[in-house]
């Protein structure tokens, strides 16, 4: 690594992301953490400590499954579980087959490892019931949020 930081080395790492993020045509998605750690020589938690300090000012969020991405002013907040209710709600009918991993990872642009956690979660409900080699079923539609 290059001359400690009297400002602390977090921070330094913090403001290269910020300038990163600042520039015309910056990537959606930060780089991994391991990718940062190799790239700043530094260690998990020097880089975590910056991407937090990122985090707290609204510049970036995490997405469970695909790392760290820009903060996009008034996107859906919502957990992948809660969006994946009002897609049953809105786009299914009980007893009838649900959209497949594939699809789902696609339209939610999420990884298939937070997808089928999230659906784990629905079929631990007993909203879904999986068969080997079959689509997934919709047993029961889920009940409306109370704030929808």
């Amino acid at each position: 690594m290059a001359e400690p930081s009297r400002r602390g080395t977090y921070l330094v790492i913090a403001d290269a992301l910020r300038t990163q993020l600042s520039e015309d045509g910056a990537p959606e998605r930060l780089p991994s953490e391991t990718e940062l750690i190799a790239e700043f020589n530094v260690s998990r938690g020097t880089v975590r400590r910056a991407l937090r300090t990122l985090k707290e000012e609204g510049l970036i969020e995490a997405q469970h499954g695909a790392g760290w991405r820009r903060a996009v002013p008034g996107a859906d907040r919502r957990t992948l579980v809660e969006r994946i209710e009002d897609l049953m709600r809105a786009e299914t009918a009980v007893g009838g087959p649900f959209l497949s991993e594939a699809k789902l990872c696609q339209r939610f642009n999420v990884s298939r490892v937070a997808l089928r956690a999230a659906l784990g979660q629905l079929q631990g409900r007993g909203l879904l019931e999986s068969q080997p080699g079959k689509p997934r079923l919709v047993r029961a539609l889920p009940e409306p949020r109370p704030d929808s």
